[in-house]
């Protein structure tokens, strides 16, 4: 499987929760807390590292607010790199 990671802009994040609405895992969810600019910005919360970086959550965000990194297979011989998507 697949392993990636999110990062979320929370300048650019207006909180309209379509991320959290695709995510196959459910691992996105609204902040309780204000942005600077008074939303509730998303935010990932995968302890388990189960994010695959499907890239669903980028894709549908109007705001262009995330950002998907996702793990690179090492060619043989060299180390696992994390690179965006």
């Amino acid at each position: 499987m697949a392993k990636g990671t999110i990062k979320i802009d929370e300048l650019r994040c207006k909180g309209c929760e379509l991320c959290t609405t695709v995510c196959p895992k459910d691992l996105i969810e609204m902040a309780t807390r204000y942005s600077a600019r008074g939303y509730h910005p998303a935010q990932l919360v995968d302890p388990n590292g189960e994010c695959t970086g499907c890239l669903l959550c980028a894709t549908i965000c109007p705001d262009v607010a995330i950002t998907v990194y996702r793990e690179r297979k090492p060619v043989s011989g060299s180390k696992l790199q994390v690179a965006p998507a």
